[in-house]
């Protein structure tokens, strides 16, 4: 580990949890939304990293939804943060155990605004009647449909089934966005030297109908972002 690695991890693990401390003694939702949006642009600053919102004015300022995103970086969540600050809705992420678990991200996770996902539970029942109970209050869930970071070559992984399954069950629109090229290659090269200016995109789809059966929640994607690699399935 170089020098600036360590400072910059160092400085992650600060930050991380003093605003995990501060999001557990925000007084509402909005709040927890600023608080989420701010520690995002901090991390995105030190790394010298800003996102492009690609077609920002077809980002929902208000209702209710299921967010899908691409997932190839550990920052993908804080781009995420960025695109959709200007919107109201507040979004639940599904979080899996591992998180809420985590030295590192433990304490932003737990009082973020998440719902937790076991995926060694032999039941889901009580993943998704918190996933309802978020959204009987009013809220948003966003998770990232592959399940885990995309580590090939293909420009998606492929979709696990909780998606479609959250969006039917709770009768959510699912609002697509996808993080183009490789962010992952970006953050790496971000942490080794934060001394260039970096840019990275994400560009916000059009809203898809839960109840569209013409075809899945990721060939809906990939149209969508003319995303076209048959290894992705």
């Amino acid at each position: 580990m170089t020098f600036n690695q360590l400072k910059m991890a160092l400085y992650s693990i600060v930050i991380t949890n003093y605003y995990g401390l501060r999001l557990k003694n925000a007084k509402n939702l909005q709040e927890k939304k600023s608080l989420r949006i701010e520690y995002a642009q901090k991390l995105l600053n030190k790394l010298n990293i800003q996102i492009e919102v690609i077609n920002e004015e077809k980002l929902p300022k208000d209702g209710q939804y299921l967010l899908i995103s691409n997932h190839r970086t550990i920052i993908d969540p804080l781009i995420v943060e960025i695109a959709t600050k200007n919107s109201k809705v507040f979004g639940y992420w599904i979080s899996k155990k591992e998180l809420y678990n985590s030295l590192f991200f433990g304490l932003f996770v737990r009082n973020g605004g998440s719902v937790l996902l076991d995926r060694d539970a032999t039941q889901m029942n009580g993943f998704f009647k918190d996933v309802k109970e978020c959204v009987k209050e009013g809220n948003s869930i966003y998770m990232f449909p592959e399940g885990t970071r995309n580590k090939s070559d293909a420009p998606i992984g492929k979709f696990k089934e909780g998606a479609q399954i959250i969006a039917i069950k709770n009768r959510l629109p699912i609002l697509p966005v996808f993080i183009h090229a490789r962010a992952d290659a970006t953050l790496m090269s971000a942490i080794k030297s934060s001394s260039q200016r970096r840019t990275i995109s994400i560009e916000i789809g059009d809203i898809i109908d839960h109840k569209d059966k013409g075809c899945s929640i990721q060939e809906s994607f990939k149209k969508q972002f003319n995303i076209k690699d048959s290894k992705a399935e």
